[in-house]
């Protein structure tokens, strides 16, 4: 009998307990008091062990201040996690002989464009899955990210002004765009949109009747959940946790990156159809044994970022992408995971394929350092190792974390150089356009600058005068990441361009606004 890691967690809670495959009559109370003790909302867990559900249920609320529980039913936001879905819908196309992994896009969608013709003619249906197009970290995902006002297909279009930062095939760097692009292809091959097909063919299909792949389906879903976050310290995820405008969410074109919703029972039933390389539980299969070789490969070797010492278990001595997953080694054992995070929602699936095990965490919070000690902890109990006390170890990373971005803030907000800006607010008010994302337009009231990103609804506010000819945005909606706005002049005092940064050096990685390259338009039209 071993310890029961949950109960350990860091509230120093003391038990003993039997294998998972028959939960311990107190794992309820001890997930409860550790969501408590860190004041996320609500969390869901589903186990599967050897075909099995041994775990499905919730803990906590779907909105705070609000009665209602969560339980196996209620849906949560799923972000990246659903990349490996998308990938599923484009092998049962592969099955059905429709597709082929090393097809060219332009096969199945002639007019798609990346920024290289040569790269437009090579890219194939696997290089959009696999994160080595040459794009980097985030590039674009500011076409959908937080909403927009842009169609997939638009968004699809837009790809060709997205400027590579690496060659083609020769780094990895995470991208959510391409996934958009696969999104595109599964409706240009079938005729249906990449959320019908989801909804129909893999998720209904593969048992799971809760999901949604649509966000207006799952607002018609009274049994779902809200997204909460901290926003009111001094930067997110410090101060008071707080329900977000759920329909303040990422946009529909970027869906296939990570759109989906479900529940405790749907993801069980996911990882029973994972474990058993496609096969349904009526004998039946959504795909074939040859594509789940094929999701499960790695592709791209992922570079490995090194972790502080009480974290050096965790690290992965190999990891690779393969199609939707992350495939690595933890204690001699293969995992196969992935993590997903929308704005308000955090969510990890992991599988051990050689125990037959596989679990998903979901939360209706940004509590990372939960959700990563709850997987190791997990982890740690099914390939039977001592408590490590991941829980602890995992919140003092997060909390550090955040510590070290909003210690970062106060230094740099009280060392701005006290010069500029050059020119009256007037001169920098106009129009200015970036080839990827659209336009953005500066005004000038009499009371100060503001800022109006157009292809992005209710991105707006003011901007403040920082240091030179630099300006920070504070934007309305105060979920939206804060960005330092320059421009750049020429030697007569003209605008020729402006630039942006995340103002945060731990902001998420989706706030691309590095890669914007703003130029003046002419006549503003």
């Amino acid at each position: 009998m071993k310890a029961v890691r949950l109960l350990a967690l860091s509230l120093m809670l003391s038990v003993a307990a039997p294998a998972w495959a028959e939960p311990p009559a107190d794992v309820d109370a001890s997930v409860e008091a550790l969501r408590k003790k860190v004041g996320a909302a609500g969390v869901s867990i589903a186990i599967v062990e050897n075909g099995k559900t041994t775990l499905s249920r919730g803990w906590g609320v779907r909105k705070i201040g609000e009665p209602a529980p969560v339980d196996a039913q209620t849906i949560f936001q799923t972000g990246s996690t659903g990349k490996a879905m998308t990938a599923t819908a484009l092998a049962i196309l592969v099955d059905e002989g429709k597709i082929a992994w090393d097809d060219p896009v332009i096969k199945h969608m002639p007019w798609f464009r990346m920024y290289d013709a040569w790269v437009t003619r090579e890219i194939t249906i696997r290089d959009l899955l696999v994160h080595r197009s040459g794009l980097g970290l985030g590039q674009g995902d500011l076409m959908f990210v937080p909403r927009t006002h842009l169609t997939r297909k638009q968004t699809v279009e837009r790809v060709a002004h997205l400027k590579p930062v690496t060659s083609f095939r020769s780094a990895y760097a995470y991208d959510n765009i391409l996934y958009a692009v696969a999104g595109q292809l599964i409706e240009e091959v079938t005729g249906q949109t990449w959320e019908i097909f989801m909804r129909d063919r893999v998720l209904r299909a593969g048992g799971m009747n809760n999901a949604t792949s649509d966000s207006e389906d799952r607002f018609r879903i009274a049994n779902r959940s809200w997204p909460h976050a901290r926003l009111s310290g001094a930067l997110r995820g410090l101060g008071q946790q707080q329900a977000l405008n759920e329909r303040d969410e990422l946009g529909r074109n970027g869906a296939p990156a990570g759109g989906l919703a479900l529940s405790a029972d749907d993801m069980a039933a996911w990882l029973k159809i994972q474990l058993a390389h496609g096969a349904l539980p009526d004998g039946k299969r959504l795909f074939s044994e040859k594509q789940a070789a094929e999701m499960w490969a790695p592709v791209t070797p992922m570079p490995i970022t090194p972790l502080p010492d009480m974290l050096k278990p965790a690290q992965p001595t190999q990891q690779a992408y393969a199609l939707g997953w992350q495939v690595q080694d933890y204690r001699g054992h293969r995992i196969i995971q992935h993590g997903g995070g929308v704005f308000g929602s955090i969510t990890r699936v992991v599988m051990i394929p050689d125990k037959n095990v596989g679990f998903a965490i979901m939360m209706n919070s940004e509590d990372s350092g939960m959700l990563l000690g709850l997987t190791y902890d997990l982890l740690d109990h099914y390939l039977d190792q001592d408590d490590y006390g991941w829980i602890a170890k995992w919140e003092d990373w997060y909390q550090a974390r955040l510590a070290g971005g909003a210690a970062f803030l106060k230094q740099t907000k009280a060392s701005p150089v006290k010069s500029g800006p050059s020119l009256p607010p007037a001169r920098y008010a106009g129009r200015y356009r970036d080839p990827w994302y659209g336009d953005i337009v500066i005004g000038a009231p009499s009371n100060g600058l503001t800022i109006d990103f157009t292809s992005t609804p209710r991105m707006a506010g003011r901007l403040k005068h920082w240091q030179y000819d630099s300006f920070v945005t504070e934007f309305d909606d105060p979920a939206i990441e804060p960005a330092y706005v320059t421009f750049a002049l020429d030697a007569d005092g003209n605008i020729t361009g402006v630039t942006m940064k995340a103002v945060s050096q731990i902001a998420d990685f989706s706030w691309d606004y590095q890669h914007l390259d703003l130029k003046p338009v002419k006549d503003n039209k």
